[in-house]
């Protein structure tokens, strides 16, 4: 079987991609984006009682929830779409089989991370790893596969969109701190909702550690040619219900973390370049 073959030429200007989403879909993306989430959430928070009344009280497992959620992804689909067509579409979900990567960022994902949590938690006073529930280990197991198809679902739109686009014009150390002042701005609604886990949270510590996230992401994400299944994999671990809770502490020794990997890989993120095509052409047949 032959494999595919996704393109991800590092360009800077739209000219430079003539048949793929251009630069001026960003604000489209992002207004609706936010339309979505703080459109759903504020119905809760402006008017909590006429919103439990109608659509039921908003929980992890309420439709409302998902939907706020996944305004990213619900955003860059039909955009996709439009500017796209089918072709690409194909081209754009292409990239979730860019599964290729570097050990040195496996590692870092798959144990680093986890590391950093469990050290927050440790100088916060709190546990190594996150109590199990009376529910049992099945119920820990069960919220992880829940947690796969809820955060890293935002990646279609984070990565998958606005990453490229933003890389056509910035450096991709200052598209990642674009995206992640942004993602950390969208998060805010969540902070004034009763019942969420940032409720009890400064909002100033998680805004930092949206930023130094999006910024360690970005050199995974142009190191695998635009794959969106490492972002996806990245931010599942950053939600994983088996860390503890280390805020703010974790977000401390993130910004340590963000500053070691701008500095290791400073020529491919303080230089313009990156990947800069959200609907890559394919070649061949998916295997």
């Amino acid at each position: 079987m032959s494999e595919v073959n996704v393109t991800a030429r590092t360009v800077s200007e739209d000219a430079s991609c003539p048949n793929d989403m251009p630069s001026y879909v960003l604000p489209i993306f992002f207004f609706i984006t936010f339309l979505i989430t703080w459109g759903t959430v504020g119905l809760y928070i402006v008017f909590p009682e006429f919103a439990t009344a109608r659509l039921g009280q908003i929980s992890g497992s309420h439709p409302a929830f998902f939907l706020a959620t996944w305004s990213p992804g619900i955003s860059a689909i039909p955009l996709v779409l439009l500017y796209g067509g089918i072709a690409g579409l194909k081209g754009f979900l292409s990239r979730l089989c860019l599964w290729r990567c570097s050990p040195y960022w496996v590692v870092f994902t798959a144990i680093g991370l986890p590391l950093v949590f469990a050290t927050g938690s440790l100088i916060k006073g709190g546990p190594l790893l996150a109590p199990v529930p009376p529910e049992g280990v099945g119920a820990v197991l069960a919220t992880l596969a829940i947690m796969l198809f809820l955060g890293p679902i935002e990646e279609f739109g984070w990565r998958g969109v606005a990453q490229p686009l933003l890389q056509r014009h910035f450096a991709p150390l200052w598209a990642g701190v674009i995206i992640g002042v942004v993602w950390g701005i969208w998060h805010l609604p969540a902070f004034y909702l009763a019942g969420t886990l940032q409720s009890g949270w400064s909002f100033t510590p998680f805004f930092i550690g949206n930023v130094v996230l999006a910024v360690i992401v970005t050199p995974l994400f142009n190191s695998t040619h635009g794959s969106i299944l490492w972002p996806m994999l990245f931010h599942w671990q950053l939600i994983n219900p088996l860390w503890a809770d280390a805020q703010p502490f974790d977000t401390y020794l993130l910004v340590a973390v963000a500053a070691a990997v701008v500095y290791f890989n400073r020529d491919s993120t303080l230089n313009r370049g990156g990947v800069t095509e959200v609907m890559p052409s394919t070649r061949g047949k998916m295997p």
